[in-house]
């Protein structure tokens, strides 16, 4: 993909004038993106895009450039401009750009680039049929979304590392809008992997779509949500919005070497349940936050951070590793080479635990289940969360009893580790965009089946009693 000697040269150029560190970041990324609304195919996009940045680390300054013109050139042109802005001692370097090897290798079998337009665009079209099929008429819009990206990547740096890598990701989102009367309901599914098109062998379109419907349609007979501190138990099926966003952040190195996260400083103290284990995996087989390499040449790794309840690790790149005295451990990401990386999750979970979901339903006297969650917002500095429930149920004696809409989560993630009480032995994920400093990179997310002792709960009903956890 890309010639070593010129990225020698690069390289050499960028340290010219000083610097303890610099890399070299070359990207061509081959897009395509479908949209279905209104039963008919509104877009039909694809795209190509390259270009590198090239960075120089000095101590605390980082100086970063990127540029489109691949030729020797605009390279060398940018390296010179990275290295005056890092003035210092000259340094000289000798590189032999040896090759790194992946920890794990992530292949596809039909490769998406190589999948004609047309077999897309069935592929969405067999989605929307799909959704409008669902009940008698409940359905008044569906919208279906296609995405793949093959994107090849090059890395070089100035401690003689070279890593060349292609990366394969497609994604199917569908969204179902139902309406009975003045009532509006949506429903929401998306599946996505490192993997090419044979993603809807294991993920039929079809059956996608009606999952989205179906959830949609049956919102319409929910009963409103009932507020109150109560019991709530997150199934595995809702995946790890709760992990990502009250948790996942707030042990990302960057924002706890701010003193931005409500983390910082608490590396060897219990900050969770003894049930609870975080792990970040970028190295988990076709998920969609999986990569063999991160976007500084680390091979990815499973890294534990919570573990059995005791804060164990965060999240580094390069840069936060340096500061701490560390190796990185593989969590460097960038959207594209316009950006500098930074720390970021991958696949973030909390490992299953040694309860069966129904033994955990059992415990509650009077609750909410959360089988999917919507979107949210939470402050990293304090860990205080707002989510809305996609899909909820009142549990009722230990029993599943009937659908509710309009409800809400509010809390603080770390007390909500810290008051788990039971996890599962299930495990499910679920697929996002994860957006911090203007970047946006592909993740996944997941989590047992696990309950909350209370947590506080918003709806649109008188609230009920404070729940109770039924003890056997």
């Amino acid at each position: 993909m890309f010639d070593k000697s010129l990225a020698k040269e690069i390289i050499d150029e960028a340290v010219k004038t000083g610097g303890d560190f610099a890399d070299l970041f070359v990207e061509e990324k081959r897009t395509t993106g479908i949209g279905c609304e209104a039963g008919k195919i509104e877009k039909v996009y694809s795209g190509f895009e390259s270009g590198a940045g090239i960075r120089v680390i000095s101590g605390e300054v980082t100086a970063y450039a990127y540029t489109n013109d691949l030729s020797r050139e605009g390279l060398l042109n940018a390296a010179g401009m990275v290295s005056q802005a890092v003035q210092g001692k000259k340094k000289d370097v000798s590189l032999d750009l040896r090759s790194v090897k992946p920890a794990v290798d992530l292949w596809v079998e039909q490769r998406p680039d190589e999948v004609s337009t047309e077999r897309k665009v069935e592929a969405v079209e067999a989605a929307d049929r799909a959704a409008r099929r669902v009940n008698d008429g409940s359905i008044r819009q569906v919208i279906v979304g296609y995405g793949d990206v093959v994107q090849k990547v090059f890395m070089a740096n100035s401690e003689g590392e070279c890593v060349e890598d292609e990366r394969v990701r497609t994604r199917l989102v569908v969204q179902a809008v139902a309406a009975r009367g003045p009532v509006l309901q949506t429903g929401i599914e998306a599946v996505g992997s490192t993997c090419g098109f044979e993603i809807f062998k294991d993920y039929p379109p079809e059956e996608v779509a009606a999952v989205a419907a179906k959830r949609a349609v049956e919102m319409l007979g929910a009963k409103p949500a009932p507020a109150g501190r109560m019991p709530v138990v997150l199934s595995g099926e809702a995946g790890g919005t709760m992990v990502h966003e009250a948790c996942g952040h707030g042990l990302e190195a960057d924002l706890v070497q701010k003193g931005l996260s409500v983390y910082a400083g608490k590396k060897g103290q219990e900050v969770a349940s003894r049930e609870i284990t975080v792990v970040d995996d970028a190295a988990m087989l076709k998920k969609y936050g999986s990569y063999r390499f991160d976007d500084e040449g680390v091979p990815a790794r499973k890294v534990a951070l919570i573990e059995h309840g005791v804060l164990v690790d965060y999240l580094y790149d390069r840069l936060t590793a340096k500061k701490d005295g560390i190796i990185s451990n593989g969590h460097g990401r960038r959207e594209s080479y316009q950006h500098k990386p930074l720390p970021r999750m991958g696949n973030t979970y909390i490992a299953p635990g040694k309860n069966s979901p129904d033994e955990i339903i059992k415990e509650v006297k009077n609750g909410l289940l959360v089988k999917k969650m919507g979107g949210g917002q939470v402050n990293t500095a304090t860990g205080d969360f707002v989510f809305d429930v996609a899909e909820g149920y009142l549990v009722e004696d230990g029993e599943v009893g009937p659908m509710v809409r309009g409800a809400t989560l509010t809390g603080n993630g770390p007390q909500v580790l810290c008051q788990v009480q039971m996890v599962g032995n299930d495990l499910g994920f679920t697929i996002g965009t994860c957006g911090k400093d203007g970047q946006g990179v592909p993740v996944s997310d997941g989590q047992p089946t696990m309950l909350v002792g209370e947590l506080v709960v918003g709806g649109t009903s008188h609230p009920k009693p404070t729940g109770r956890i039924r003890r056997i």
